[in-house]
């Protein structure tokens, strides 16, 4: 009865499935329906990257043991009844931009979670408390469409969690690649929604890799909304006294960064 409740779910275009969906649509006991799937991912035919919540993992996929995180992370959050979006480096990929591919799929939500460790698949959950407001679009799967951040609050996602983005240097050097794709008004639309800090060193990295014109209405937001009597440091680990400062964004620059060209 599994069987076929789960090839009825794959003709569909389906491999995301709670213990709940497959007792109800098997018309079998819940004690059967979770035998079942302890045979099945003993198999290999299903992984569970979450308590109560599997996954259908196509022979393609058995390598890995489960489906890859933009495949199931969608209906996750879904069954969780949370807000997600796919962010910095997994953003940053699917708009084009990652020179390495991220070890881990990245996921933003609005409240604290623990990571998800499926087979080879890691999915690191980043806490930010606006998460909802954070402008988003959507890419196709193979299995629906995922959820990921703009251009523009990626970038600001970047350079607001630089320890999860391979340091200040790998930021630089997406946003090179990225450049193209930031709208300037959009920038300042995200900055309402984050920290001046972040639009600060933005900004900074912006002229210093030579796309500065993008960060004309950033740079109005800034001057507007803060006069910056205390001037924000480019790395929040490096020391501060006695470092040069960049007037227009009013950074300290703290530490040096190199974007790879």
């Amino acid at each position: 009865m599994i069987a076929r409740f789960m090839d009825d779910l794959a003709s569909k275009g389906k491999y995301c499935f709670s213990v709940k969906d497959a007792v109800k649509l098997s018309n079998s006991s819940d004690v059967a329906v979770r035998a079942a799937l302890r045979r099945l991912r003993g198999k290999g035919e299903i992984a569970t990257p979450y308590k109560g919540f599997h996954v259908i993992v196509p022979p393609e996929y058995r390598y890995m043991g489960c489906l890859p995180a933009e495949q199931f992370i969608p209906g996750l959050m879904d069954y969780l009844d949370e807000f997600y979006y796919a962010g910095l480096l997994s953003a940053a990929q699917y708009h084009g931009a990652a020179h390495h591919r991220p070890q881990v799929f990245q996921v933003v939500v609005s409240k604290a979670r623990n990571d998800i460790e499926c087979g080879k698949v890691r999915v690191k959950f980043i806490f930010r408390k606006k998460a909802k407001e954070i402008p988003t679009e959507e890419k196709n799967t193979p299995r629906g469409p995922v959820r990921i951040s703009s251009p523009e609050a990626t970038v600001f996602d970047l350079v607001g969690y630089p320890d999860h983005a391979g340091g200040l240097d790998n930021v630089a050097t997406i946003l090179m690649d990225l450049a193209e794709k930031l709208d300037s008004n959009k920038l300042a639309e995200v900055a309402i929604r984050s920290p001046i800090s972040w639009a600060q060193r933005l900004g900074y990295l912006m002229d210093l890799v030579g796309v500065g014109e993008k960060a004309h209405s950033l740079h109005t937001y800034v001057k507007n909304r803060r006069p910056v009597s205390v001037p924000t440091p480019l790395a929040r680990s490096k020391p501060n006294k006695g470092v040069e400062k960049d007037q227009r964004w009013q950074v300290l620059i703290n530490t040096r960064v190199e974007a790879e060209f």
